[in-house]
């Protein structure tokens, strides 16, 4: 079989329509990309002050047990449970 040769010129360019809805499918990417990387920013600086207020808890809670002993605390109350076979130490 013999090659054929296609003579018609091809186009170089896109039309101005295409050309126009390609670059605003881009521009809603980078937008998204950039708010998602916000987002992620955001999320650091949330888990980092979450670790920060847990380890506050965590020495309140080794307080609270030093100076009760082991218990739990009614959030809303403040009321103490003791284990059973627990005492208060004060």
């Amino acid at each position: 079989m013999a090659k054929t040769i296609d003579l018609a010129a091809k186009p170089e360019k896109i039309t101005d329509e295409q050309l126009k809805e390609v670059q605003q499918i881009i521009s809603i990417s980078n937008q998204i990309k950039l708010e998602v990387g916000n987002v992620e920013a955001r999320k650091h600086a949330l888990l980092h002050e979450l670790d920060i207020v847990n380890k506050k808890m965590s020495e309140l809670n080794a307080k609270l047990e030093e100076e009760y002993g082991k218990m739990d605390v009614d959030i809303q109350t403040g009321t103490i449970t003791y284990a059973k076979n627990e005492q208060a130490d004060s």
